[in-house]
């Protein structure tokens, strides 16, 4: 049964905990990821939701563990590569050992719906394919963008749709509405990611247009970026649409930063990758997540974390 929004607040328990780190999201074109998101160091307290309770609700499906690879059923674990660095994807808990984030609750649903558990293992994006393929792991789930390329080397199977968002000043000091409003503007992204592309190609765009082009700073980090947009020396940053919903939600008590309303920009999905040898693991995990979606579980996971707006309807199998 679909569970109402009341009843998904109802079982939400607030943990507060002090400032988070975490490093680069590792999504996209660039060699270190999309975004490097880093929850600004705000010296205030951010709310993570708590969806022990829902998870363990999850009864286990006895026609989808029959499904599972042998080695798989046999240990009942499923060994998941993921560079946990990305709030609010997969980060470190207060204790800096304890993953968390949506990916996390959503991995360890599946794991229920299974009847198995979700082993993490923290490792460098750019090693997270070869793993799979090596057999050193057995998914991934780490904001990794679905995309033709990397379904030579993988299978993937969708579970979110992310893409470029703006970020601003709270109260959008600039008027900027969308990538057109940023002709003029200077605008920070992080070093060799697919945000820098396209701020790039807007700014030529707005040439073409006969208007101004767009002062494109590029930085090594998000944190050096929130730090520009929050002393006014940039008019917005481009981000994913997860971390920038995560870090304008969090950054001040939610007083620092808002997100430029719309949908995201050359948006596309994430994906749980898969060795292509392990097409037994993607097909369960693809089924146990479209019960997931089925039943409300997965949109209560998202709505507790604030990202339902990367929500999808069900899953895809290699869906870009």
């Amino acid at each position: 049964m679909m569970r109402s929004p009341s009843s998904a607040r109802s079982r939400l328990t607030v943990l507060f905990v002090g400032v988070l780190a975490a490093g680069v999201t590792a999504c996209g074109s660039g060699v270190g990821g999309d975004s490097g998101s880093e929850p600004e160091a705000s010296g205030g307290q951010s709310a993570i939701p708590d969806n022990t309770a829902l998870i363990a609700e999850i009864e286990p499906d006895p026609a989808l563990t029959a499904g599972l690879p042998p080695a798989v059923a046999q240990s009942k674990t499923v060994n998941v590569g993921s560079n946990i660095q990305s709030a609010p994807n997969n980060f470190y808990a207060a204790d800096g050992k304890t993953p968390i984030g949506y990916e996390v609750d959503l991995a360890k649903a599946i794991g229920s719906k299974l009847g198995v558990e979700m082993a993490y293992q923290d490792m460098a994006f750019g090693s997270l394919i070869t793993s799979l393929q090596s057999g050193r792991i057995d998914m991934t789930m780490a904001a990794m963008n679905d995309t033709k390329e990397r379904q030579q080397q993988i299978d993937f199977v969708d579970y979110f749709s992310s893409g470029i968002t703006i970020m601003v000043q709270k109260g959008n000091p600039e008027g900027i509405t969308g990538p057109d409003t940023l002709c003029g503007k200077t605008v920070a992204v992080v070093q060799g990611t697919s945000h820098q592309k396209f701020a790039d190609t807007q700014s030529a765009e707005c040439v073409q247009a006969g208007k101004p082009a767009i002062t494109v700073t590029a930085t090594d980090s998000d944190t050096q970026n929130q730090n520009q947009l929050r002393t006014g020396r940039v008019a917005a940053i481009l981000n994913d649409l997860p971390s920038a919903v995560y870090i304008s939600r969090t950054a001040g008590d939610g007083e620092t930063f808002e997100v430029v309303p719309g949908p995201p920009i050359e948006g596309g999905p994430y994906g749980i990758g898969f060795a292509k040898t392990n097409a037994a693991l993607r097909d369960s995990v693809s089924k146990a997540l479209g019960e997931l979606m089925a039943d409300g579980t997965y949109l209560e996971i998202l709505q507790s974390w604030g990202v339902e707006q990367g929500a999808l309807k069900e899953p895809a199998i290699n869906g870009a």
